[in-house]
């Protein structure tokens, strides 16, 4: 089996990871909880209009990933960076056991007094698959099937990428929203930063930002920038560069969190305020023709388009 070693998945238990099948797993993201209790809601909701009481995040490749990020929040000298071997979890199934272990994980909100009822009763049929929990999606081999077995149920798919395997993105199945994780705005940052263990890692992503140019006709697509105070907030006319590769509908320009295990790896002064992530996002935007369109200031997230469109929140 592929699956991930026990000493890990024991970590990860502890942490309320919910385990879907050998290399799978679910967590209730901190927006979902905040929802359920009427307090806020995730970025996406106020962007894309995609439900937080009713989205499911998780991954189907946990501790597999090419990359070390030095922002990862999780503990990545467990990672494993060589593709998956021996058999892997069935996607047919995955999309029923994903959205068994969310209610197991919701159960203990039925009872509390604080929760909105109706959207504890909504929450048991989740509308949204988050693939970006953890590890990277495209080592998953069946993607794909687990893709279109989400979207025959009636639900919509965010997937998160390093971009380190273009020739699996450019035949990838069209998910709802396909983002790129875009972390520095040039090879020497992206060595230092995201510390992979591919030699050709940087060639890999300027590949698939080209290859995500032409599935713009066939998704919708997004460029996510984290944005590391002291680190990457250099050279917005690089970033600019990579934008307009890619040409993307979306960029997301956002604040690196100090949450866990990236503790150990940088400084809580390492994150960044509202204010500076969003003239960070203007000066990239202003060199690529993108323009702040929406911001979430208690998610330090700043929203970038060319031109914005009614369609741009989902409708359920």
């Amino acid at each position: 089996m592929a699956g991930i070693p026990s000493d890990w998945r024991k970590i990860l238990e502890k942490q309320q990871y919910e385990f879907a099948g050998e290399h799978t797993a679910v967590k209730i993201c901190t927006w979902t909880k905040k929802s359920l209790r009427d307090e806020d809601v995730c970025y996406k909701e106020r962007f894309y209009g995609i439900e937080s009481h009713r989205c499911c995040q998780m991954s189907p490749s946990i501790g597999y990933c090419q990359n070390r990020c030095m922002f990862c929040w999780r503990p990545t000298e467990y990672t494993m960076s060589f593709p998956m071997r021996g058999k892997v979890d069935d996607p047919k199934k995955l999309v029923r056991e994903c959205i068994e272990a969310q209610r197991k994980q919701l159960s203990g909100f039925g009872g509390n007094k604080m929760v909105n009822k109706k959207k504890f009763r909504e929450a048991q049929d989740p509308n949204h698959l988050a693939i970006s929990l953890a590890g990277e999606p495209l080592m998953y081999p069946k993607l794909n099937q687990l893709i279109r077995e989400t979207h025959k149920q009636g639900m919509t798919t965010f997937v998160v990428t390093n971009a380190l395997v273009p020739e699996r993105l450019k035949e990838i199945e069209p998910p709802t929203q396909l983002y790129i994780s875009l972390d520095a705005p040039d090879e020497e940052l992206f060595s230092k930063i995201d510390r992979s263990r591919l030699k050709d890692a940087w060639k890999r992503l300027n590949k698939s930002l080209d290859i995500m140019k032409n599935l713009k006709n066939k998704t919708r697509t997004c460029i996510r920038i984290t944005c590391i105070n002291g680190l990457n907030m250099v050279k917005p006319e690089k970033y600019a560069e990579l934008i307009r590769k890619a040409d993307p509908l979306f960029v997301e320009v956002k604040a690196y969190m100090w949450v866990g295990f990236s503790q150990y790896r940088l400084e809580i002064s390492n994150m960044p305020m509202h204010d500076e992530v969003r003239h960070f996002a203007e000066e990239i935007g202003k060199r690529c023709g993108y323009k702040v369109v929406d911001e979430k200031e208690e998610s330090r997230v700043v929203l970038l388009m060319e031109k914005d469109f009614r369609g741009r929140k989902m409708k359920f």
